[in-house]
């Protein structure tokens, strides 16, 4: 490679490599597009101009502005080809970010599926699987979309496909997916179309209900319903969040059973976790999420051995049900309830141990019945939780592991089950 003379002209100026994808900017010069997109970013952001390397021309940052030089690439990869015997590489035809005018000519396709002709709607669905290709390609091309506005035709399709009821309308994962990549919750435009959209969390609800003759392409699709109501749920306002009504929260629920043909997959168990954490302080919701059998299912769940960030967000949630009595009523009827905190406790991790100290808190002062205090004993619930006053856990949690001690130490110290020296050591 060093003994060939390559010519000068095939040498990007900037990093003096062989141009795998020459552009011309405004000032003439041609530079290979990812040396001089880094030269344009790394310029300072307050200005709308940087400086050409080589001319030291005022360059607009636009890196629209930039025109492929096809008849230099195409010279580049004839020169590759003949010179392949010495060892030099082809250089393969780079793939071109999609621009605003094709993205925008896309977004129409997607919007005339409004129209109930079948030639309408094969132009919609071939639309959607060439935005999914785009956004799977670059991050360019996902900017291009978000600016401007593929979020809405996207909504329109989803809420779309739910009015006309039928699931297997193709398009339909990948606009759930084309969604989820795109979307970006700090947008104002992304929040403003869905934060109060009852129909668009109406339609993911359908996606999630409905079940196909494909189990493969039936998870596949609401794994992506899951994401995207996730995502959804994290913007909603307090009117949207307040009004969910108990099927919704049955149905998700649902999904979270491993052992039968309801479950979706682990992606879409945290989604799912996730939903139910972030809707919980709404109104009622707390009460209709233990009243889906939410509880039973999280314990079911974590006896499974999930992986740690589906213990975390499980822990998380049955600490915020447990709150309620009935939540406590709920998880105590559990047999293995009590025995399966004290298992997690001290074991996984600090966000874990927080939830199960706080957990067995709400038990000890709400719900301490002398079965449920023996109960704790017999399980080891107790030991573990001497064993936090010993542990290096956080401040916080060594003081709420001794107010549940000293509260019920009249049961406890007395037991053969922990060693008394220890238990009263560790209360003082």
């Amino acid at each position: 490679m060093e003994e060939l003379d390559i010519p000068q002209y095939f040498l990007c100026p900037i990093s003096l490599q062989i141009m795998k994808d020459p552009v011309t900017t405004v000032t003439g010069i041609t530079y290979d597009r990812e040396s001089i997109e880094m030269w344009l970013y790394t310029a300072e952001e307050e200005v709308v101009t940087a400086t050409c390397p080589v001319t030291k021309q005022y360059l607009p940052k636009d890196i629209e502005l930039l025109t492929p030089n096809h008849m230099l690439r195409r010279l580049i990869q004839a020169w590759c080809i003949v010179n392949a015997e010495n060892g030099v590489d082809r250089i393969p035809t780079p793939k071109y970010p999609m621009d605003k005018s094709n993205v925008l000519r896309l977004i129409r396709q997607v919007n005339n599926s409004n129209n109930n002709s079948n030639n309408d709607q094969q132009v919609c669905v071939n639309a959607l699987r060439k935005m999914d290709d785009l956004v799977s390609e670059n991050e360019k091309n996902i900017k291009c979309m978000e600016e401007v506005g593929a979020i809405k035709a996207i909504i329109g399709f989803i809420v779309k496909s739910y009015k006309i009821g039928k699931l297997l309308i193709p398009g339909l994962e990948e606009a759930l997916r084309i969604f989820h990549s795109i979307w970006n919750p700090s947008h104002e435009d992304h929040k403003n179309h869905v934060k109060d959209n009852h129909d668009l969390v109406k339609a993911i609800l359908w996606i999630l209900k409905n079940e196909t003759k494909n189990s493969c392409h039936d998870n596949v699709i609401k794994t992506h319903a899951m994401m995207v109501l996730k995502d959804v749920i994290e913007v909603s306002t307090s009117n949207l969040l307040s009004g969910l009504d108990s099927e919704f929260f049955q149905k998700i629920v649902h999904t979270l059973r491993k052992n039968n043909k309801t479950y979706i997959s682990q992606q879409a168990t945290k989604a799912a976790l996730q939903v139910l954490i972030d809707v919980c302080a709404w109104g009622r919701n707390k009460l209709k999420i233990i009243e889906s059998g939410a509880i039973f299912e999280l314990i079911e769940l974590e006896l499974t051995n999930p992986e740690k960030r589906v213990s975390e967000l499980g822990f998380c949630l049955l600490a915020n049900l447990c709150v309620l009595a009935d939540g406590r009523a709920k998880f105590l009827e559990h047999a293995a309830g009590i025995a399966l905190v004290t298992k997690r406790t001290l074991r996984i991790s600090a966000t874990i141990d927080d939830n199960a100290i706080q957990i067995f808190g709400l038990i000890c002062k709400f719900s301490a019945t002398k079965e449920v205090l023996l109960e704790m004993l017999r399980v080891g619930g107790v030991s573990k939780i001497c064993m936090v006053m010993q542990a290096n856990c956080e401040i916080h949690l060594k003081k709420k592991a001794r107010e549940i001690l000293r509260a019920h130490s009249h049961i406890w110290s007395n037991s053969p089950c922990i060693q008394i020296l220890s238990f009263d050591k560790t209360i003082e």
